[in-house]
């Protein structure tokens, strides 16, 4: 499937925000995700389908000052 994660174009074979995430490897409690433009909750993951040409936005906190 053909998206735009974070501002760059990806072919990931993933059908759902969950799965996107497991295959690139985000892990942790503090993720902040958004497609389209819409913020997209930790417990709803699982479940959003993600289609062609969605822009996933994966957002992690950092440390530093």
């Amino acid at each position: 499937m053909k998206l735009i994660i974070n501002g760059e174009p990806q072919d990931i074979p993933a059908t759902t925000l969950s799965e996107l995430l497991s295959l690139m490897e985000y892990e942790g409690e503090w993720l902040a995700t958004a497609v389209n433009g819409e913020l997209v909750h930790r417990e709803d993951r699982l479940g959003h389908a993600l289609n062609d040409n969605d822009r996933i936005e994966v957002l992690s906190p950092m440390q530093g000052g």
